[in-house]
């Protein structure tokens, strides 16, 4: 029989959204290095959250813990989900790279997939 609250847990998911155009053309960063961001703004969003009921339960759920990596185009709408984030108090972080002063990823804070979910349908999963 399943704990209670298992349930839950289990439909709790980290989102990471980076910039697919770092790793193309005229960027043409490492593939090591885009792959720094998404972890950057994951940590960083953890960090910062790690008070709130939903992150310490997806820390506890240690290898059945699931992040969703999606690709924005480019900052610049990066930089408009993060607004559409801010603007329907959806917890998040935006990893600025520096000294580039680069916005390049943002993470949520754990969450059960359906409250955030219509924030991101329209970005694909990252290739």
């Amino acid at each position: 029989m399943a704990a209670p609250g298992a349930g839950a847990a289990a439909a709790l998911v980290q989102y990471v959204v980076l910039r697919g155009d770092l790793g193309r053309p005229p960027r043409s960063w490492p593939l090591g290095a885009v792959v720094a961001q998404g972890c950057h703004a994951a940590l960083a969003a953890v960090h910062a959250y790690r008070q709130h009921p939903d992150t310490r339960t997806y820390l506890e759920m240690g290898g059945a813990m699931r992040t969703v990596v999606l690709e924005a185009p480019d900052e610049a709408a990066l930089t408009a989900l993060a607004e559409t984030l801010k603007q329907h108090s959806i917890d998040h972080q935006v990893w600025t790279e520096q000294p580039e002063d680069v916005a390049t990823c943002l993470a949520l804070r754990p969450y059960p997939k359906d409250q955030v979910h219509q924030h991101l349908k329209k970005f694909k999963l990252l290739k």
